[in-house]
């Protein structure tokens, strides 16, 4: 069949080159990194290198390693029964030499699936030498009747068993230093002590460590002579836009097609739930240096169409369109996936939630409209004009989480001018509903009307209703804005 032995970073390096030839994407489904990670990666490849992904927790680190077996050969072949995946033309195990030496040609052979060459180990401080090098077993020495000093009496560990395969160990800063230091002569030499056994064995292993940033936590640092001996160490980053965000949320929830078919998410509110973990990045209150995994949004994204799904059931209703208010169920998926600095323990996960929900409304609200709180030229009219003259008359807004569409809507209208300024923003007719609404908490985050959560309910109001100031009655200006 005119097959030749390769190495592992010869086989990845050619048909790399051969992908890019064709102008194949390796990466699918790996978004945001076109011109950041990915080419660092295929250079790494292209050198021959062993990798190191450096980055904050959910950037899709350990997703680029399993993606990296698609670059390996589709078949290889291997000894049959062979411990270390031998190469028949090339074998490096006393098996494999064993019996090539008395079977010759006829020689049993398996083909190993690239599938099958993919072998990954997250680093726990528990992790020993003889899980990952090899141990000497007394039982095989037994069975076999061999003295503690024949080679054949080892168990080889999981680096061994992956020759020609590709190698991932996740978490690496959390291996004890002194397991570290094992992996110095497999990276370099390809030599092994087990036992007082030193080998000379010439694994073809290609390694992917993936880690944190070393102030993430405090279980462990990579020593430098280790990360000094892999070639190639490539920082990965959060998505940089709401579009790249949403995309990966998207292709990662797992969102039921009846959800889909029943349940319609505005698109603003896929917005929406990216700003919140864009605000999560940028807060005060949450570890930077732990960072804000992808699986905040994802998670909440399927909390979002489970919200307003139950409240379709509950209704009776066979569809419904989620709302804003919906986002008060997506809390259970922030609280758990950020690291909180001092202050906002002090402040609670619940209120650093809620926080970062406002946050995210007052920014996706400033997408669509203007900002309340700018000074208008005397000559402008205030596009809030009617909305707050029809608060400041007393009136008030209750936005109940079990409404069903029908009356959240009527709701809604109620308010003087508000569908009147959603419409010149040219929305659509089906998201009028969700801008109507998007307005409120965009003015209540503004600080121009008040916004209570009471029970199961928000509402909407003057901050002076009920104060015996701005009533309608005493003010002229008022009384024409509502007329």
């Amino acid at each position: 069949m005119g097959y030749r032995p390769r190495s592992i970073k010869d086989e990845l390096r050619q048909n790399l080159l051969d992908k890019i030839r064709r102008r194949e994407n390796v990466f699918t489904g790996i978004y945001g990194f076109d011109d950041t990670v990915l080419p660092d990666i295929e250079r790494a490849i292209l050198s021959r290198h062993n990798i190191l992904l450096l980055g904050l927790r959910g950037q899709a680190k350990t997703r680029l390693a399993r993606l990296m077996v698609h670059l390996l050969d589709e078949y290889i072949p291997v000894v049959a029964g062979s411990e270390l995946n031998d190469d028949p033309l090339a074998p490096i195990s006393r098996y494999a030499r064993d019996l090539i030496a008395e079977r010759g040609d006829e020689t049993p052979i398996e083909w190993l699936h690239r599938s099958e060459r993919y072998v990954e180990k997250l680093a726990t401080p528990d992790v020993s030498i003889a899980d990952l090098v090899g141990d000497v077993d007394p039982i095989k020495a037994a069975n076999l009747r061999l003295p503690y000093s024949d080679e054949r009496v080892i168990h080889f560990g999981l680096i061994p068993r992956a020759n020609r395969c590709l190698f991932v160990i996740n978490e690496l800063p959390d291996l004890q230093p002194r397991i570290q230091v094992a992996l110095f002569n497999v990276l370099q030499e390809g030599d092994m002590q087990i036992r007082g056994f030193k080998l000379r064995l010439p694994l073809d292993i290609t390694f992917v460590f993936t880690a944190n940033p070393e102030d993430y936590t405090n279980r462990g640092t990579i020593i430098t002579p280790l990360k000094d001996r892999i070639e190639s160490q490539i920082t990965t980053h959060y998505p940089t836009s709401i579009e790249i965000g949403r995309r990966i949320t998207e292709q990662e929830a797992r969102i039921d097609p009846i959800q889909r078919e029943y349940v319609r998410v505005p698109e603003v509110l896929k917005d929406l739930i990216e700003e919140i973990a864009f605000a999560a990045r940028e807060s005060e209150y949450v570890d930077k240096s732990s960072g804000v995994s992808a699986r905040l949004t994802i998670a909440a994204y399927e909390n979002l169409y489970a919200t307003a799904e139950r409240r379709m059931l509950l209704n009776g209703d066979r569809s419904t369109t989620a709302r804003v208010i919906d986002l008060w169920g997506v809390i259970p998926a922030i609280v758990g996936k950020v690291e909180m600095v001092y202050e906002g323990e002090q402040e609670g996960p619940h209120a650093v939630a809620l926080r970062l929900i406002g946050q995210a409304i007052k920014k996706t609200f400033l997408r669509y409209f203007p900002s309340p709180t700018k000074l208008l030229r005397r000559e402008e009219k205030d596009p809030y004009g009617v909305i707050k003259a029809w608060f400041s008359g007393g009136n008030v807004v209750d936005l109940l989480h079990r409404q069903n569409d029908r009356e959240f809507v009527e709701a809604l209208e109620k308010v003087a001018g508000l569908r009147k300024l959603v419409e010149r923003c040219s929305v659509a007719t089906d998201d009028i509903p969700v801008f109507m609404e998007l307005v409120l908490h965009g003015l209540a985050e503004h600080e121009i009307l008040n916004k209570e959560f009471i029970l199961n309910r928000w509402t909407f109001k003057d901050f002076l209703a009920g104060s015996g100031l701005g009533d309608k009655d005493d003010d002229p200006d008022v009384r024409d804005l509502l007329r």
